[in-house]
């Protein structure tokens, strides 16, 4: 957007700028030509006078000594003509007192009519101008005076005039592109940094805010009601999130003697349909304080309130491989890993190794016995850390991959599984704070293959 409004700015600025220099330049070229129309007018006015006065040979002799000196003078060409187009006296070039424009100008000064305007002297041309003047006035017109004109120095005042006014128009320009750059970032400073507060909000960032105080009111004043907003909403999640994590916190305490009491009580059931129930209310006791549990660490990795580390990809998936391989070898499932050494990446403190805990473990408890994990970690070629859990197992239909990283997400046939539910949600919100992402999709022939991508460092 900046880009957009300094080029209508500077298009605009072009405008006026080409708008008051052209028309100053022409007007400078009118005036220069007027002033030599002015100036040859006079000469040929002369010339005209002493031809009027020929009489006897002295007369012609000082007409022509006249119209000699004139031409060497100013290198023009003279001639003068009786009523019938025939050249009385001549001096100078030839070059622009014959020709249409010099045929024009003789007929109109036989007429009784000077010579009013001529062609406008510019840079480029013309070289010479023709005016003619009448000898004698009105029904005595007895022939006409015709000067060529060379414009070289007309030209050369118009070619330095006009790169005055160029030299001008384009430091006029240059000022006005500065303040409008000036302006242009007034305007946009504000409305860039309440865009990336707004950007840093919607990535979860809820300290984020717009704190320019420059720019127009309105923009100010929309940066004020930004704040307020952003305040309101980070408090309200705030209170969200204190509220799960005490809740959970607090129920783990009854949750924990309840167990423990359920323990107790065991021995003291007589063997049959009693006992049993006392198992699955056992079971469904420990569920719920694995829930509690799952609740309360998403709680704490939502908070963001750990600041993202330089960690070693590499060392972290071996490390959780190794820990991990007697479980799948005690599951039956081989676990194969293909690591690439060097690998480093910004996140949370041990995100890759919370997130493949929650990856295998879910490989622990849906991939069938004989089946085959293999975690890889390795180099993307946009810059990312790229670390895969593929397994062959039954996999997840496409219209449920969408739902996999939900809350308490679980398919139709895996409800019995143990398990929170919150495993993937967690790993999807650390894999989120950390600035990379988390993603799934069908592996072929069959299994599931999750994949998470953290920057590079």
């Amino acid at each position: 957007m900046r880009r957009r409004l300094l080029a209508v700015l500077m298009v605009l600025m072009g405008a006026a700028t080409l708008l008051l220099s052209l028309p100053l330049a022409d007007a400078y070229a009118r005036g220069r030509t007027e002033h030599l129309l002015l100036q040859r007018r006079s000469d040929a006015v002369r010339f005209a006078d002493l031809a009027d006065r020929i009489r006897t040979g002295p007369d012609r002799a000082e007409l022509t000594a006249e119209i000699r000196r004139y031409a060497e003078l100013y290198g023009a060409g003279v001639a003068v003509v009786d009523t019938a187009g025939r050249t009385v006296d001549r001096a100078g070039s030839d070059t622009g007192v014959t020709g249409s424009a010099a045929d024009d100008a003789r007929q109109r000064a036989l007429t009784g009519r000077s010579t009013e305007q001529l062609p406008t002297v510019r840079p480029w041309g013309p070289d010479t101008v023709v005016l003619a003047e009448p000898v004698g006035r009105d029904e005595r017109v007895s022939g006409a005076v015709l000067l060529s004109v060379p414009t070289d120095a007309a030209r050369r005042d118009v070619t330095i005039r006009w790169s005055l006014i160029a030299a001008g128009a384009v430091a006029a320009f240059a000022a006005a592109a500065l303040v409008a750059v000036g302006i242009t970032r007034w305007l946009m400073r504000p409305v860039r940094d309440l865009d990336q507060a707004v950007e840093n909000l919607a990535a979860g960032s809820l300290h984020a805010r717009a704190v320019s105080d420059t720019g127009p009111p309105e923009l100010r004043r929309l940066r004020r009601h930004f704040n307020t907003m952003a305040e309101a909403v980070a408090d309200s999640i705030a209170r969200q999130r204190d509220f799960v994590a005490d809740a959970s916190h607090q129920l783990r305490n009854p949750l924990a003697t309840l167990v423990l009491q359920l323990e107790n009580v065991e021995p003291h059931i007589a063997p049959g349909p009693g006992r049993a129930e006392h198992s699955r209310a056992l079971d469904e006791a420990e569920r719920l304080e694995e829930l509690l549990d799952g609740l309360l660490a998403l709680a704490r990795v939502e908070s963001a309130t750990a600041e993202l580390t330089d960690q070693d990809v590499s060392r972290a998936v071996r490390e959780r491989v190794a820990a991990w391989t007697p479980v799948l070898d005690n599951a039956g499932t081989a676990l194969v890993p293909e690591v690439v050494d060097g690998l480093r990446a910004r996140a949370l403190p041990d995100a890759v190794g919370r997130i493949l805990d929650a990856l295998l473990d879910n490989a622990v408890k849906f991939v069938p016995p004989g089946g085959r994990v293999e975690v890889r970690a390795a180099a993307a070629g946009d810059g990312q850390v790229v670390v895969s859990v593929t397994d062959d197992g039954p996999g997840v239909p496409e219209d449920q991959l969408p739902l996999l990283f939900r809350r308490f997400a679980r398919a139709p046939e895996h409800q019995n599984v143990t398990g929170s539910g919150l495993g993937l949600a967690i790993a999807h919100e650390i894999a989120r704070i950390s600035g990379g992402q988390l993603s799934a999709r069908s592996s072929s022939p069959h299994g599931l293959a999750v994949e998470l991508r953290l920057p590079f460092t």
